[in-house]
């Protein structure tokens, strides 16, 4: 174990002799490997580094925090989280006197999970081992960290500097700037650079969290659960420079920018599904309602009629559909702790079940089929022939709008039943079933 105060580096190389020894015995530690207490005192301050193929730029990253933790007089260490290297940099670390901790499960999520798991330190700050980022200047985010109160703080890669070929086109422009707007809209979240490597944070409060990704989605799972947990997210300035590898970069465009929308979506239920329905809904409705008397003409070459009234249809079931999902999301992710209570939460609690929406379901259907049988009828008197009242298929549109939704609640309905059923098998017996 590596402590850097200058007068304990004797005692500092026994440790990772020891520590090496120990991990050797031991096996491969995983992402679930928990750390374990120091002897000889408090750590403050764990450099962490996920390490893959990293050769040609492993020394130079581990130079720079040496430095920086012989400058600051800051007691800490560093870790670099190996997720199978093939190129020597295990060899390259512990020469250097870092601690390597092996982990066996691929991806970059993996690796930091386990580096979190293992380190010593009160705060950790990670960053990637391609020389990219500056691990000589942590100054900004221990300061933070110590004295500002932060959980966890990111680094802005924009406000520090970013150097020209640093970030692709694609990264700066579209991905790394749409993603953090979707961050900020999604969960109220202020940092501007939401997928910065290089960040800090306590260890206690993130290992609080929890997390579960593997990918390079971890950076994303890590911000927004932060953000709904509570924690206090701070941003300090940090730069980019061009990494130092004859490689391409372990980070996929299309394919990593994908897994961080996914992520966001998943997270937020309101704006996967609620909001896309709810404008749905109330583009379908107000349609519906302007046409149901007959043809509206927007102008001599435009009239919306029969057509726009079935698309308008189509659109209120498909809004009603979303909705539902929303609402079973969210009380699902209230339910398993993957989303905290919120006042929408607790009012779909309090007011949704079952019985509620299989009774709203039986209503709609009731309505729908009133419809239908009342435009059947009318057909029905006019011996089955042409239909010149252009009102009829108009009131067969709605029967079936109607029908359909009815459909859709009643089984969602049941399915929220099924959702409940791990939560009243955990009641106490002679408990209420509300379901």
């Amino acid at each position: 174990m590596l402590r850097y105060n200058r007068d304990a580096t004797d005692r500092a190389q026994c440790c990772v002799c020891l520590c090496c020894l120990s991990t050797a015995r031991s096996g491969q530690m995983n992402a679930v490997t928990q750390a374990s207490r120091l002897q000889g005192g408090a750590i403050e301050l764990t450099v962490l580094m996920p390490c893959l193929n990293e050769a040609e730029t492993l020394a130079a990253c581990i130079n720079k925090a040496k430095a920086y933790l012989d400058r600051s007089g800051v007691v800490g260490e560093i870790v670099i989280a190996d997720n199978g290297s093939t190129d020597g940099s295990q060899d390259i670390a512990s020469g250097l006197g870092a601690r390597v901790v092996p982990v066996s499960q691929k991806g970059y999520g993996a690796a930091l999970l386990g580096g979190i798991a293992a380190a010593h330190g009160r705060y950790i700050i990670m960053g990637d081992a391609d020389d990219s980022y500056d691990f000589g200047t942590l100054d900004p985010f221990v300061e933070a960290l110590r004295g500002g109160g932060a959980d966890l703080v990111m680094g802005n890669r924009f406000k520090g500097g970013i150097e020209p070929g640093a970030m692709p086109f694609l990264h700066r422009y579209l991905g790394n700037s749409v993603l953090s707007l979707l961050g900020r809209v999604f969960f109220h979240v202020k940092a501007r650079d939401f997928h910065c490597g290089l960040r800090g944070f306590r260890a206690d409060s993130i290992r609080k969290l929890d997390l579960r990704t593997t990918g390079m989605e971890f950076a994303s799972e890590m911000v927004v659960r932060s953000a709904l947990a509570g924690l206090t997210i701070a941003e300090v300035p940090t730069t980019l420079k061009p990494d130092g590898r004859s490689r391409g970069p372990h980070l996929k465009t299309w394919r990593d920018g994908w897994r961080h929308l996914k992520f966001l979506l998943m997270y937020n239920p309101r704006w996967l599904f609620v909001i896309p329905g709810l404008l749905l809904c109330a583009v379908g409705l107000t349609l519906t309602a302007g046409l149901s008397a007959g043809p509206v003409q927007l102008s001599n070459s435009l009239t919306l009629d029969l057509n726009t009234f079935m698309a308008a249809c189509f659109m209120v079931v498909t809004g009603v559909q979303l909705v539902t999902f929303g609402m079973l999301s969210r009380l699902y992710a209230d339910r398993i702790g993957l989303l905290p209570p919120n006042a929408a939460s607790r009012w779909l609690k309090a007011h949704i079940s079952t019985d509620r929406l299989a009774l709203g379901a039986g209503a709609c259907l009731l309505v729908g089929l009133t419809l239908f049988g009342s435009a059947f009828g009318s057909w029905a008197a006019m011996s089955f022939g042409p239909l010149n009242d252009p009102s009829i298929p108009r009131v067969v549109l709605l029967g079936l709008m109607l029908i359909a939704t009815a459909f859709q609640v009643f089984f969602s309905a049941f399915l929220l039943g099924v959702l409940e059923i791990p939560a009243l098998r955990a009641k106490p017996p002679g408990s209420e079933n509300n379901v």
